[in-house]
């Protein structure tokens, strides 16, 4: 067996050990047989999002119904930071964009919330979930974050818990910058990330946000960044000062 890293990466619904036997479905059948032209006894990776990363043998190499076996452990599942995005959905494209990144990124849970000027209210949370599940297999990564449904953005505030940082992206630029904001909370602190629309928030909602015990308003500096260069940009401060970037 080849002892290096695969090269290709999956994930699959299945729970991963020792000894399993994966059937795949049509489509990741036709992936790896058609498009990647693998044959039998070819060596993959797959993650399943909670036991780590596998190598695999292509072990049935039929084009409308492959099977894997698993053979060892490659790596351990690595714990996310517990970091959170709260967004509100633009158009498809860049909502797309925005799912993809943060899981590249490191997010832990993905929450899209419903504001006046939100763009677009209805979400095929299947396919945002597909487009997560591929950036995961692309960067490296074993987890997959948690994707919520779509909800109004007052009514996740009436019910936002405690311990939770809530880090109120304030396109005002009033407030200090991120880094500087995030200088008092502790690494590794339970966070969320609020990204508006491209409208702005209303009146009230910016009055609740300012209002709420949780919320800790923060500049992305001194241009407004669209929602999806806002998302990426505070994702990345976010990882830096709290989650596991290195400074």
């Amino acid at each position: 067996m080849n002892e290096t890293a695969p090269k290709i990466r999956l994930h699959v619904e299945t729970a991963l050990a020792e000894g399993v036997e994966i059937p795949l479905d049509r489509g990741q059948s036709n992936y790896l047989i058609n498009v990647m032209r693998l044959e039998a006894g070819a060596i993959l990776a797959l993650f399943d999002g909670s036991n780590g990363e596998w190598r695999a043998e292509l072990t049935n190499a039929h084009r409308k119904g492959a099977t894997l076996t698993v053979r060892d452990r490659l790596r351990v599942q690595e714990p996310l930071p517990d970091l959170h995005l709260l967004f509100a959905p633009i158009k498809k494209a860049r909502t797309d964009f925005i799912v993809e990144k943060a899981c590249e990124m490191g997010c832990a849970r993905v929450r899209p919330v419903i504001t006046r000027y939100t763009q677009s209210e209805r979400l095929k949370l299947d396919r945002l979930r597909a487009h997560m599940v591929e950036a995961a297999e692309q960067c490296g990564g074993v987890n997959v974050p948690d994707l919520d449904a779509a909800r109004p953005l007052l009514e996740v505030l009436a019910e936002w818990g405690e311990g939770r940082v809530l880090i109120f992206c304030d396109e005002a630029r009033t407030a200090p910058p991120m880094l500087d904001a995030l200088a008092d909370v502790a690494r590794g602190a339970p966070a969320a990330l609020l990204i508006g629309p491209e409208g702005g928030f209303a009146p009230e909602e910016a009055e609740r946000l300012h209002a709420h015990p949780a919320t800790l308003p923060v500049s992305l500096g001194p241009r407004i960044l669209r929602a999806d260069t806002a998302a990426v940009a505070a994702l990345a401060l976010a990882q830096v000062a709290l989650g596991d970037w290195s400074a």
